[in-house]
């Protein structure tokens, strides 16, 4: 029985019915999961782009933010440190102000005190200078009346004159004292030529005044003192201002001066016993140092000759071919160098080897992995086990994209983690077949 294909429908052309194509369903399926994914992926990545430029957008303001408040604090601190300025030169300004101002006081008082003692000093000396001229006038009034009687003569009126001789050498000595001071020449012959003067003219008061009714003995007392007192007291005002041209000191001065280098020669006296004192014991001291390294050297010395005597016989030859006193600790590490061929002084070749077969032990334990049940570390670049085709995506957070890696953010493998990895890779292998075997096997 034979079919035939109908054509047509009610006069009408039937119009082929398409056949079902897996192939281009499945191809139509993909370009529809590929849209689909690239709409997503494009919807992430804006909102990626709008998150990461809300997230630089905060961060740049927070960057202003910071900026802002440094720089208040910048400016805040240059005004602090500004104001701390002002107030430190303003302070040194009112320091230097009041120093000057205590030196000016001072140099006020001082030359107030001087231009005191000064005005003092002349006051004294203006009475002192026409006391003396005083005291001269008054001896001359009293002294030459009596003169004038005692040589009063009417046969020899010329004897009149004497006194105005006896009584005028000694003033005119006595100007020539003052000129001899004024000019600083020697004042030493005036002040004889007063003194012969006066003595004269008072032993000639006194005999009148024992000799002459006339005149009596208390004038002539009287006369002779006079006589003498006038010309002693201006002499001892020229004496004074003498001293003073000459720049003599006073026995007031005098006196002072010794007291002060007197007080001068105690503390020097002292310092020279305290210098004295210090080096007698600083002698000491290095004495007993001296003594105690003698000591000190010399149990060294037993103790190595005891201890290490074929290091130390070694070592008393370098030392006495070496001219050295004692054994030195570099004649010593030498001469350990020589015997036992460490550098390390105290150190031999049995305790080198032991101390080297320690830290290879040591060196074993803490760097060589443990295998078995007791290891610690898991191995992170050991076979994996593959995924199952039909396990579900476990990608769910971003819709089954996997994020871009780039390089340098995995972490480098430590160097145990490798190690451990060798170790425990035929273990694996053992354990699961399939991870060596080749992608046909295990398809």
């Amino acid at each position: 029985m034979s079919t035939s294909a109908i054509e047509k429908v009610n006069g009408h052309p039937l119009a082929a019915e398409p056949r079902f194509d897996p192939v281009a369903l499945a191809e139509a399926d993909a370009i529809r999961t590929k849209a689909e994914a690239d709409a997503e992926a494009a919807r992430i990545k804006a909102n990626g782009e709008a998150k990461a430029a809300e997230t630089l957008a905060a961060e740049q303001a927070e960057e202003l933010r910071i900026a802002n408040e440094r720089k208040r604090m910048r400016l805040e601190k240059d005004q602090a440190d500004h104001q701390a300025h002002l107030a430190k030169k303003a302070a040194e300004t009112a320091k230097s102000k009041a120093d000057e101002e205590k030196t000016d006081k001072a140099a006020a008082e001082k030359e107030a005190v001087e231009a005191k003692l000064d005005a003092e000093q002349q006051r004294s000396e203006r009475w002192w200078k026409w006391g003396a001229r005083g005291i001269y006038a008054v001896g001359l009034i009293i002294a030459a009346p009596v003169q004038f009687i005692h040589f009063w003569d009417p046969q020899r009126p010329f004897l009149v004159a004497a006194p105005g001789l006896l009584e005028g050498f000694a003033l005119a000595l006595a100007l020539g004292a003052a000129w001899a001071v004024a000019h600083r020449r020697d004042v030493a012959p005036y002040r004889v030529g007063i003194m012969l003067g006066a003595m004269i003219a008072a032993a000639v008061n006194l005999y009148g005044g024992i000799t002459d009714p006339a005149i009596g003995l208390n004038a002539g007392i009287i006369g002779a003192i006079a006589s003498l007192g006038g010309p002693i007291v201006l002499m001892a005002y020229e004496h004074g201002i003498a001293q003073k041209a000459d720049g003599i000191p006073s026995w007031r001065e005098r006196r002072a001066a010794d007291r002060k280098a007197a007080e001068e020669r105690k503390a020097r006296e002292k310092v020279r016993r305290d210098k004295a004192d210090a080096e007698a014991s600083a002698a000491a001291a290095k004495a007993l140092a001296e003594s105690r390294a003698r000591e000190e050297q010399k149990r060294r010395d037993e103790d190595r000759k005891q201890g290490h005597p074929e290091v130390w016989a070694v070592a008393d030859a370098m030392r006495s071919a070496r001219g050295s006193q004692y054994v030195t600790e570099q004649i010593w590490a030498e001469a350990w160098f020589r015997v036992t061929g460490c550098k390390l002084v105290g150190i031999t070749l049995d305790i080198e080897a032991q101390s080297r077969a320690a830290e290879a032990r040591m060196r074993t334990v803490t760097e060589v992995p443990i295998i078995g049940e007791f290891s610690l570390i898991e191995s992170q670049k050991g076979p994996r086990l593959k995924r199952d085709e039909n396990a579900p995506d476990g990608r769910r957070n971003n819709g089954g994209t996997p994020p871009v890696r780039r390089a340098g953010e995995t972490p480098p493998y430590s160097t145990l983690a490798r190690r451990q990895a060798r170790l425990e890779q035929p273990a694996a292998a053992a354990k699961n077949p399939r991870s060596n075997a080749t992608p046909e096997e295990q398809s």
